[in-house]
């Protein structure tokens, strides 16, 4: 693996690390409207505005990066290789696939009982 390729994968785990971590921290909307409805108190009916902004925001930039590296590993993992030739004719003919076991047919077989026989042609 070519380290262009090397660089961009770790980039893409550490985005994707960090984005796990951001998700993590941010607060869920649903549970702001039970508390709106006299279980609890609220920022407000819609959650919180101070750090939802900045956690989100940053999720989403996290987010894009995750997916530009991972087109640019599937570009660089679909790139045409530098040989044109095929990959079977760089196969010795050394690497032949060996035959089988060797029938001998002058030796008798026993027929199975209850079997039906069939005439030798």
């Amino acid at each position: 693996m070519s380290a262009f390729a090397t660089l961009i994968l770790a980039v893409q785990m550490l985005s994707a690390l960090a984005m796990i971590g951001l998700i993590l921290m941010q607060h869920g909307k649903g549970a702001d409207m039970g508390a709106a409805f006299g279980s609890g108190t609220s920022g407000s009916l819609f959650g919180a505005s101070g750090s939802a902004n900045f956690l989100s925001r940053t999720t989403g930039v996290l987010a894009t990066v995750f997916f530009v590296a991972t087109l640019a590993l599937a570009y660089l993992g679909n790139a045409k290789p530098s040989s044109t030739g095929s990959v079977l004719e760089s196969v010795p003919a050394a690497m032949s696939i060996p035959a089988g076991p060797a029938v001998d047919s002058t030796v008798p077989v026993a027929p199975v009982q209850g079997a039906e026989q069939i005439p030798a042609k």
